[in-house]
């Protein structure tokens, strides 16, 4: 029996068919900036209800081709956010054929901490998962199953749009980014024990395209990036590198060309928490929410 899981982001929308043994038949992502103006406006803007919709529409028919029985679709935090989250919903089942659940924060922590951790030995752990999306940033400790997590507003879309207007970035933007980041700290504090965690492992499209930076790719490649290392001074250097760009030189810097207006506000968020919570080092995965929406299908 095949399965699938379809991850609805603010940024980007992806799909993971597999097997009854588990086996991937299919994945693929596409950055549709379904969040685009939703932290200023509070809605869904309708040309992004339309970039995501028709990627919907391209992976129902993959669904159809792969016979798949079973299917866990999910939205996440710009949905949450808008007040046409309903109405997206009702076009998203429309064309994918399923309609897609709005995700809670905590569920969307504990599918990342699923995903995040498949395959690592148990006596790497106790875990903290930190999973950098579009709108939301999850955080989640544990070592066979998650102990503690938090879902806080910052993510690389929300923080672009929200202060990194100049191209590039001005001094006084960052600042108030990371101002912005560390604001959201306290509840992070209070909610988890981060000198717990023996092994660090970070998510989604930010940490994996300044992975793929700091490893010289010009041609994006998961089996690389998967379960590489990302020291802090990795990413301060990268980050440095990044800010200073304007857009143009970004894309021609980046191997997934379409995260170059967002990657600043992303590397920003990853930055701070690093300095903030005292993290060293964290291991990049590339098993993350979508092969948790997958296996709990």
């Amino acid at each position: 029996m095949n399965r699938a899981g379809v991850d609805i982001g603010t940024n980007s929308v992806r799909l993971l068919i597999s097997d009854a043994a588990g086996a991937e038949l299919e994945r693929h992502m596409q950055i549709t900036r379904l969040g685009q103006g939703v932290d200023r406006s509070g809605e869904l803007q309708p040309e992004a209800i339309a970039r995501t919709t028709a990627v919907l529409a391209q992976y129902g028919e993959l669904l159809r081709r792969h016979g798949v029985e079973r299917v866990r679709a999910a939205a996440t935090s710009a949905t949450r956010d808008a007040r046409n989250g309903a109405q997206f919903l009702d076009a998203a089942e429309r064309a994918l054929g399923v309609r897609p659940e709005l995700l809670p924060g905590d569920e969307e922590a504990r599918l990342s901490f699923r995903g995040a951790t498949r395959g690592l030995p148990l006596a790497d752990g106790p875990f903290l998962v930190i999973d950098i999306g579009g709108g939301s940033t999850e955080l989640v400790l544990g070592s066979t199953q998650p102990e503690a997590l938090i879902s806080v507003d910052v993510g690389c879309v929300r923080m672009t749009e929200r202060h990194l207007h100049a191209d590039p970035p001005s001094e006084s933007e960052l600042a108030a980014c990371a101002a912005d980041v560390r604001a959201e700290l306290a509840a992070v504090r209070r909610s988890i024990d981060v000198a717990r965690a023996r092994r660090v492992i970070g998510l989604a499209g930010t940490i994996t395209t300044l992975a793929a930076l700091e490893l010289g790719l010009h041609r994006y490649d998961a089996t690389l990036t998967h379960h590489a290392r990302l020291t802090r001074s990795q990413v301060e250097r990268t980050f440095a590198r990044l800010a200073a760009a304007d857009v143009h030189a970004r894309r021609a810097m980046l191997a997934e060309p379409k995260r170059a207006e967002v990657i600043v506000g992303g590397a920003a968020v990853l930055h701070t928490l690093m300095v903030e919570l005292a993290i060293d080092e964290l291991t990049v995965s590339e098993t993350d929410i979508l092969d948790g929406l997958c296996e709990s299908a």
